[in-house]
């Protein structure tokens, strides 16, 4: 059993074994099928994503590149909005966002989710229906919120007391009346990472329902002539793959609903259950379907509303990850390969990209597993345990712990790495000064770029020194 090490994972003890669920591939080569997106196929070796070869793509995109599968993407949406045909289903931005992906969003049917005046400009680049659009966040500033509520923003979700007064003044001044609904946490933690566990109490998000705060939020939102009432919000964490922790925080949400009707009169029209639906990363990941959430979900509230005696609420989610992170992954070129000894006999293979954790953070951030293979040929060599490093000067600097790769793996080869659509590029940083990589969007055999790559110029721009 590893100990935590203040260096990080890959300082604990036993970091240098692979983990029990890595098995050894039969063939190198093969891709793992549920971790790519739906067009992704290798033809003798190399790697087609929409019916581009990465290396083709790699020759007129340069590397690293995220390439963004637009058929996948958009069939994950259309999943989404027909199983849960009875709901709202906003895709929740902070996964990734650009104005591409918002006409995306919406030519499929589904509302926007965003959580910064960033995101909220970027939709209102893309021309999106504002009225479709809700605006998260536990600190927004006074002048995002007045430029949400002059866009018309269809729903601000409220976080905070001091939130409430300061957009029911923006409302009142702008001669507008805001709908809102009141993000409560239902004291659920699911079974998650610990800091993406969002619903239990000790955290920064929504209201308390077992303090009495909720309540106390709900009367002051009723009480601000400005604002208008429309629900209750929860989320209760992201990557969960079962609806238990669903169930336990719709009974505890839904019983603050029937309270708020009992004792104030106000049958509160709708109610956002979030989202947090998990992908598959490697192999020991197995997420559920869009259409087996929608049944479960939707069977958890109609039973506590029937136990509670009260009528349904419109129901919305926000699936992000379980949209754009499969239909996304990284392809890096390698510059050098490393093989380091381990205890017992057996080694390692340190395989070093153009890229690292200025593309993809999370899994130095969360200890997060991924999965990747050789991209630009197939290879005959034996598979050996490998682990994919950036270029980064930090120890820390890994894109994917443990996989097996060819041994042949050589300076020039192409290695790609599924799954990372939801906040890589998001998330992604400047550290070192390396470049933000494009997103390459493919489809029918073409790509275009989405989000261009970042230049020197680019990185150099907010440097004033020499000027001032």
């Amino acid at each position: 059993m590893s100990t935590t090490h203040e260096a990080g994972w890959a300082h604990a003890s036993g970091a240098l074994r692979a983990p029990a669920w890595l098995r050894t591939p039969g063939d190198a080569n093969a891709l793992v099928e549920p971790l790519w997106s739906q067009t992704a196929s290798k033809e003798a070796g190399v790697l087609h994503v929409g019916g581009v070869a990465l290396t083709d793509l790699v020759r007129e995109h340069g590397s690293p590149a995220y390439v963004l599968d637009e058929a996948d993407f958009r069939a994950r949406a259309r999943a989404f909005r027909d199983a849960f045909r009875t709901y709202d289903v906003f895709y929740a931005g902070k996964a990734f966002l650009c104005t591409t992906v918002a006409r995306w969003v919406a030519e499929e049917g589904l509302s926007l989710d965003v959580c910064s005046g960033g995101e909220l400009a970027v939709a209102e680049r893309a021309g999106f229906p504002m009225a479709r659009v809700g605006f998260h966040g536990n600190n927004k500033s006074p002048a995002e919120l007045e430029r949400a509520v002059e866009l018309g923003v269809g729903r601000i979700i409220v976080d905070s007391f001091h939130e409430i007064e300061r957009l029911a003044e923006v409302a009142r001044e702008l001669g507008r009346t805001q709908p809102v609904l009141v993000r409560v946490t239902a004291g659920v933690e699911a079974h998650t990472h610990e800091y993406i566990a969002t619903a239990h109490e000790d955290q920064k998000f929504g209201f308390s329902i077992t303090n009495g705060a909720a309540y106390d939020a709900v009367q002051r939102v009723l009480a601000a002539e400005s604002l208008e009432l429309r629900g209750l919000h929860s989320h209760i964490g992201s990557q969960i793959f079962d609806s238990a922790g669903f169930e336990v925080a719709a009974r505890r949400v839904l019983a603050l609903h029937a309270r708020v009707s009992d004792e104030l009169g106000v049958e509160l029209p709708e109610m956002d259950l979030g989202g947090g639906f998990g992908i598959a990363y490697t192999t020991q990941d197995d997420p559920s379907d869009p259409a087996q959430l929608a049944t479960e979900m939707t069977t958890i509230v109609e039973h506590e509303c029937r136990a509670l005696g009260i009528p349904e609420p419109h129901l919305s989610i926000e699936p992000g990850r379980s949209i754009v992170g499969p239909a996304v992954c990284t392809v890096y070129e390698v510059g050098t390969v490393k093989e380091v000894a381990l205890d017992g006999g057996s080694s390692r293979s340190y395989v070093s990209v153009d890229g690292g954790m200025s593309d993809n953070i999370r899994t130095a951030l969360y200890d997060a597993d991924y999965s990747c293979t050789l991209a630009s040929r197939s290879s005959d060599a034996a598979p050996v345990l490998s682990r994919l490093v950036g270029k980064h000067c930090e120890a820390g600097d890994v894109v994917v712990k443990d996989e097996f790769l060819p041994g042949d793996v050589r300076p020039g080869d192409l290695v790609a790495v599924p799954g990372t659509g939801a906040y890589c590029r998001s998330m992604a940083s400047n550290y070192n000064h390396l470049l933000r990589p494009p997103v390459v969007a493919v489809r029918d055999g073409v790509s275009r770029v989405v989000v261009r790559r970042e230049t020197l110029d680019d990185l150099l721009s907010t440097d004033v020194g020499i000027d001032a």
